[in-house]
């Protein structure tokens, strides 16, 4: 059980690093320190799956986290 608890978090770990490295694809620098030009914009489109998308994942990885400490 302890081997596929950490099969996930690996494969989750990757996941995530991925869709938060798309996220960030159309920032610049200027937006770093609150330069943006953009004032309450909503996400839509792939934009918003990938949001969601890295929340799932988060979710799913904290959750093996936590049952891997249990299985110990």
């Amino acid at each position: 059980m302890e081997k596929i608890l950490r099969i996930v978090q690996f494969i989750t770990s990757i996941l995530i690093i991925v869709s938060v490295l798309l996220q960030g694809k159309n920032s610049s620098l200027s937006n770093l320190f609150g330069g943006s030009s953009n004032f309450y914009t909503t996400k839509r489109g792939a934009e918003k799956v990938l949001y969601i998308t890295t929340i799932v994942l988060g979710t799913i990885l904290s959750l093996s986290i936590i049952a891997n400490i249990f299985v110990k």
